[in-house]
């Protein structure tokens, strides 16, 4: 896999930090792909201070990257697969699909759909070099 990968994450207001890292390493696993590949942790703009993300995502080296709810929105074309709680909430089918999309830019495409824990989902999404001719 060529590019950096981007996780996009959705959680539930009482998951911890070790629940939403322990579901970002999941989700490396299951793509492949070496922890050192994880460009940026992205979540919703109005959840990414919240002190469990932003513990996990300095288990990464990282700070969590805040997505705007229209940038969310713009890629629920593009989402695989679909929560009618979160529709509702957030007007995409997958909070965490949707901010993978979005924070690795507009070249980048789904790696992994969303997995799931108790209290959190993980979707990562691979974004391309756009320096370099496709």
């Amino acid at each position: 896999m060529t590019g950096a990968l981007v996780a996009g994450i959705g959680f539930r207001r009482e998951t911890d930090a070790e629940e939403i890292a322990g579901l970002i390493e999941r989700a490396l696993a299951l793509a492949g792909a070496a922890r050192s590949s994880l460009a940026a942790v992205a979540t919703a703009a109005d959840r990414a201070s919240d002190p469990a993300i932003r513990a996990a995502a300095a288990r990464f080296g990282l700070a969590p990257h805040p997505v705007p709810a229209a940038a969310l929105e713009a890629r629920d074309a593009e989402i695989v697969t679909r929560s009618a709680r979160i529709e509702h909430l957030r007007g995409v089918g997958s909070l965490a699909e949707a901010a993978a999309l979005a924070g690795a830019g507009d070249r980048s495409r789904l790696a992994l759909p969303r997995i799931a824990s108790r209290g959190a989902t993980c979707a990562l999404a691979v974004r391309y070099d756009t320096t370099r001719e496709p």
